[in-house]
């Protein structure tokens, strides 16, 4: 059979459903061509909290801006299952045949990262650069692909100041002398529509959480220029020194790198409100038109409650991957939909571990039997689309790999090496695909040997030389697991 892959048939400007074609070539004096076109993607958009087709801006490219960190502390697992959604997202749109733009940014100046600087009476920068370098190396470590961009704000306050400008000679800001500039949010008649409230709603919530400072004509509105105060890294404005507010640094970042009406603006769901309400409301309001979707990853818990310091339960990436290391903490993150609060546990991860271990033992089983790469399983891949197609759905997707992993072992238990085959190809790819796959698998002639000698041992029904053999690889701190499809060692 020969397997020929279109990744994309145009049914109109950017609507862009996968197509397949299966060729199979001298049956009779006529050829067979069969057609699957499988349903385009659909992501749960924020805004209109539903599924919605992914309808991009420009034909076969998406561009997605998916907020970072702001860097005053070492990164945290919340950190980490947000880069990895977005880094999932890109992986699979490429694999469809997409090109994709990502762009995520760093936040390297604000009053956490000015308040930690003074008291460890080091720069801004230098406390800044320090944590960028560690959220860098920590995700690359943890399997997150750079993105195409990672803009530091710093370096757009130039951009930031034109967009505050626009806002303020539009009427939809306003400057308080000696406090800076701010958003009225009265200006945007859907303020809050991101989240679904409305601007009374709001307004109540935010009274009765703070009340209202610096003479602000209401409460919920935001600074998009902060003046100047004594010690404080400044740049100079029409508004006097000072230094800009959070929510227009994105603003800036996302429209100067990927343009007006760019496709997805991601984040945790943490930064719904004000995050990115406020970026939406900047944006709309200065004449700009923002992102097409939204996509928000839910938080973590861990142990059954929502991570956070006072609790005790912080987890940061970095301790993280030195307990579990990068693969099974990858996919126990990808076990749990994105939109789905992830449950970190010592069993949720126990089942990870075991989850890597048995990927590798698959490998090791088929190197071992000498089975190549040959062709894909088409039904296994298109279940497996079917699943990413479905918002991200990883949790299904990782299931038709571990299905496939079964019917592989199953085939070389009944000598079928091209079924064998298949399955080994299937695996290998779409492990590629989520960010699992590992260049070299864990083997060692001596262990092999030994389970080889203990599968002996129980076909002839000795039984007793079978056991000793197990507790030999005990005392080596192997399991054995005797499966259905052959007996899968372990490490523990």
């Amino acid at each position: 059979m020969m397997i020929l892959s279109v990744p994309h048939l145009l049914t109109s400007k950017s609507k862009l459903p996968i197509l397949r074609i299966h060729e199979k070539i001298g049956i009779g004096h006529s050829n067979i061509v069969l057609f699957s076109i499988l349903m385009m993607m659909q992501i749960f958009d924020t805004m209109q909290n539903r599924l919605v087709d992914l309808d991009t801006r420009d034909p076969n490219h998406v561009s997605i801006y998916a907020c970072g960190p702001t860097v005053y502390d070492v990164p945290h697992l919340g950190h980490a299952r947000t880069a990895l959604t977005y880094d999932l997202l890109k992986r699979f749109l490429m694999w469809s045949g997409y090109t994709v733009t990502l762009a995520s940014n760093i936040t390297d100046i604000d009053d956490k990262i000015i308040e930690r600087s003074a008291r460890e009476g080091v720069s801004e920068t230098e406390l800044s650069s320090t944590y960028t370098r560690i959220y860098i190396d920590q995700l690359r470590e943890f399997g997150v692909t750079d993105p195409d961009f990672r803009p530091l704000a710093t370096e757009y306050v130039e951009e930031m100041l034109a967009i505050i400008t626009q806002l303020v000679e539009q009427g939809a800001a306003y400057e308080i002398e000696g406090h800076g500039v701010y958003f009225d949010v009265d200006s945007l008649a859907d303020y809050g529509a991101l989240v679904g409230r409305t601007v009374n709603e709001l307004r109540e919530s935010a009274q009765a959480r703070v009340a209202s400072e610096e003479d602000k004509q209401d409460p919920l509105d935001f600074a998009l220029w902060k003046a100047a105060k004594p010690g404080e890294p400044t740049w100079d404005s029409p508004w006097g020194p000072g230094r800009p507010g959070w929510h227009i640094e994105c603003v800036a970042m996302s429209l100067h790198l990927l343009g007006d009406d760019f496709d997805i603006h991601g984040g945790g769901s943490d930064l719904a409100f004000p995050h990115h309400e406020n970026e939406r409301a900047e944006s709309e309001a200065s004449g700009h038109s923002f992102a097409r979707y939204w996509m928000h990853s839910a938080m973590l818990n861990v142990d059954g409650e929502k991570m956070a310091k006072s609790l005790g339960n912080f987890r940061t990436l970095g301790d993280a991957l030195a307990q579990f290391g990068p693969r099974p903490l990858r996919l126990a993150m990808l076990q749990a939909h994105y939109r789905s609060i992830m449950e970190l546990s010592d069993e949720t991860m126990k089942g990870a571990i075991g989850g890597i271990e048995r990927i590798d033992a698959f490998f090791r089983r088929m190197l071992g039997a000498d089975i190549r790469e040959t062709s894909i399983d088409i039904e296994a891949k298109d279940r497996f689309v079917s699943a990413m197609n479905n918002d991200l759905g990883s949790p299904d997707a990782i299931a038709v790999i571990f299905e496939t992993i079964n019917s592989g072992n199953a085939a070389l238990d009944n000598k079928n090496d091209k079924e064998a085959s298949m399955a080994f190809t299937t695996v290998s790819e779409l492990l590629e695909v989520l960010g699992l796959s590992k260049d070299t698998i864990d083997s060692d002639e001596e262990i092999d040997s030994l389970v080889s000698e203990r599968e002996a041992a129980r076909a002839s029904r000795d039984f007793a030389a079978a056991d000793r053999i197990r507790d030999v690889l005990k005392d080596r701190n192997i399991e054995i697991e005797d499966t259905p499809n052959g007996p899968i060692w372990r490490k523990i």
